[in-house]
Parts: C-alpha cells; sequence; structure tokens
C-alpha cells in the first residue's frame, strides 16, 4: 500500500475513532494531506472501501497486542486486553473503532458490519478459549461489554480514571 493510502487510512481511523463514520469525506481527508478527492478515490474508489481496510488493520493491530505469551494463564488474557483498550484511550483520548463502529453497524454496509461483528466474534472466542472453563464464553462477553463501556466513560470523563474504575474488578 502506498505512502498515501496509509496516511489516509491513518486520518480516516482518528475521525472515525472521534465522531464515528459520518464524521469525515473523502474531501475532508484529502483536504488534510493536500490532495485531490480524486486521489482518494483512486486509493479507495468508496468510503465503505476504505473504512472496511482501516477495520481490517486496526483489527490486526489489536490481535497483535493481545497475542498470549508462551504460559499465558487465564488471567493474563483478561489483563492483556485491558492494557489495549487502555493504551488505545491513552494514545489519542478516542474511542476503540470498533466500539464506535459497532453502535452504527446497522445502517453501515454488509462490508463493514461483517468487519464488526468479525472483529467482535473474534474477541469473544478468543477470550473464552483463553478465560476456560463452563462459564468462559458469558465471561468473555462480560470482559469485552466492560472494556468497551469503559472506554465510553473515560471519553466522556475525559480522563483515563473512568476507565481504571470501571475496569477494576475484571481479573
Amino acid at each position: 500500500m502506498s505512502e498515501t493510502a496509509e496516511r489516509l487510512m491513518d486520518l480516516a481511523e482518528t475521525h472515525i475513532r472521534e465522531s464515528g463514520y459520518g464524521g469525515f469525506s473523502f474531501r475532508d481527508l484529502a483536504a488534510e494531506i493536500g490532495i485531490k478527492s480524486a486521489s482518494v478515490h483512486h486509493h479507495f474508489p468508496t468510503k465503505a472501501i476504505m473504512v472496511t481496510a482501516v477495520a481490517r488493520r486496526y483489527s490486526e493491530r489489536f490481535f497483535a497486542k493481545v497475542t498470549p505469551e508462551p504460559g499465558a494463564k487465564p488471567v493474563d488474557a483478561v489483563d492483556m486486553y485491558k492494557s489495549a483498550f487502555r493504551e488505545a484511550f491513552l494514545e489519542d483520548g478516542n474511542m476503540c473503532l470498533f466500539g464506535v463502529l459497532g453502535t452504527e453497524a446497522g445502517v453501515l454496509s454488509q462490508e463493514i458490519s461483517q468487519e464488526i461483528l468479525g472483529f467482535f466474534r473474534r474477541c469473544i472466542d478468543d477470550l473464552a478459549h483463553r478465560i476456560g472453563g463452563p462459564e468462559a464464553k458469558v465471561r468473555a462477553f462480560h470482559v469485552l461489554a466492560t472494556l468497551e463501556g469503559a472506554m465510553v466513560l473515560a471519553r466522556t470523563y475525559g480522563h483515563i480514571e473512568a476507565f481504571d474504575q470501571a475496569v477494576a474488578d475484571l481479573a
């Protein structure tokens, strides 16, 4: 992928995490990096194609952060997920990309909605597998819902302490 395409994806990701799918246009992105909007269309023919690419890239980075270490314990999985979400907020004060897009899934293209569902399913499956036990899937849903909700609270309150308080009992 070209440097321009990567930069466009970076900008789109920031806008989505700040304001959702409708938080930017190709014209906005073009103006921010000093190109014509037709050039954006050269790299990404549609906004849905761009957002799908951004979502895939975000997902790859996220799962690289939560990959288990050899000998990891169930509690380590939860801690890794907490750390990944916390770091994302500390990076720029914005929400998880999939948390934002998830709120809009019912009105987005099927391609984007599938990426959203795929991310959440992968998180739940990964957590459930790593947590283990008879209630692992229920626990995985609880962990993920708590983390996404903690991001909302941290964003609303404007500080990481809200996140930390919301996830304090996750273990």
